[in-house]
């Protein structure tokens, strides 16, 4: 070859771009890994050239706007680009990784499939989750989060995506719509993604519990999850050959004080069904991983099961999360509950109304 030979014939033979978006958006990094020089990489990329500077240190290695799929994963390459003092020990590596980057934010829920995440490709910024102790810049379409208490991601085919609660709370820290705010967390419940305690964990750890917008979406959140988590008790009973309760009911002494209320109850048998829909409390708000408090509210349940079990009732307690993950197993807690009522001293009488 001589200077006059087209500067790509002189380039190290690349994958040409091809449906693996891997071999469309490289790094820096990856590119002297494949005998690529900062030069050429340059060079390549001047006005009317087939290559384009994506990002800080990622190039796109084609002349068309970026898809959805590249701009993605060009974020990452950037945000779990190594540190400087370590980039010299992975410029040797054929391919540095996203290192501890995770997508989070509208960009995750859309990867999780959330319908009002709207498409990755329309998407005007992705939110990329990387530890405290690193110093990137957001740029352009990449908005780097940094954080002290980095979660285990989760893998959306080869893509590290922030759990769904911690990106729904990353989400709703960058929307200030209230109606978005509540469309984004009834998906959530709704469509079975995460549990309602869940999300108001990520959201009072996040500090948001107090925001306008924030604090109807979760009287809606809690109602949601309160409603599906109902319809899978009916399921249940009904799927697995169980009795038929009486749904819905207040128990209270004949001429004494109410017992409380109770989902589902069988007289014949003295047992009741509760469901613990209730919001968590937590011992320190707006630090990641604060202890839980068991609160007020928790101290009546309380008060109420150990009531109704003195009397001889017993209270089969539930949870969304349980009903969603073993159904089948919650069926036989009940139906063991329900046959060991003939082996049970007789229960005192209480009466049963509408609630």
């Amino acid at each position: 070859m001589t200077q006059n030979t087209p500067l790509s014939a002189r380039l190290p033979r690349l994958p040409l771009p091809a449906d693996d978006v891997t071999q469309r958006v490289l790094s820096a990094a990856q590119l002297r890994a494949r005998g690529v020089s900062a030069a050429q990489t340059s060079a390549q990329c001047l006005p009317g050239g087939p290559w384009q500077h994506l990002l800080p240190g990622v190039y796109l290695l084609h002349p068309g706007p970026p898809t959805g799929q590249e701009r993605l994963h060009g974020a990452l390459l950037y945000a779990g680009r190594p540190p400087v003092s370590a980039r010299r020990a992975a410029a040797g590596a054929a391919d540095a990784g996203y290192g501890e980057a995770m997508v989070t934010g509208v960009a995750a829920l859309a990867l999780h499939g959330f319908a009002s995440a709207g498409e990755l490709g329309a998407l005007h910024r992705i939110d990329v989750l990387v530890p405290r102790t690193r110093r990137l810049r957001s740029t352009r379409f990449v908005e780097v989060l940094r954080t002290a208490s980095m979660p285990g991601p989760v893998r959306v085919g080869e893509v590290p995506v922030a759990p769904v609660e911690r990106a729904l709370a990353d989400a709703v820290a960058a929307t200030a719509d209230a109606a978005d705010v509540r469309r984004l967390l009834t998906e959530a419940v709704r469509d079975g993604h995460c549990e309602p305690a869940a999300v108001v964990r990520e959201l009072s750890e996040a500090k948001l519990l107090g925001r306008p917008a924030v604090v109807a979406a979760v009287d809606a959140l809690l109602a949601e999850g309160r409603a599906v988590a109902e319809a899978r008790l009916y399921a249940m009973v009904r799927e697995h050959g169980l009795p038929e309760p009486v749904w819905n009911v207040e128990l209270r002494l004949p001429g004494g004080p109410d017992l409380g209320g109770v989902d589902a109850y069988w007289p014949d048998h003295a047992v009741a069904v509760e469901l613990d829909s209730r919001a968590p409390r937590y011992g320190v708000p707006g630090r990641r991983g604060g202890r839980a408090q068991e609160g007020p509210q928790w101290s009546a349940y309380a008060a109420k099961r150990e009531h109704l079990e003195r009397l001889g009732v017993t209270v089969v307690h539930l949870t969304p999360r349980k009903l969603r993950e073993a159904l089948d197993q919650q069926a036989t807690v009940v139906r063991t509950a329900l046959m060991a009522a003939a082996d049970r001293e007789p229960a005192a009488y209480v009466m049963v109304l509408p609630r």
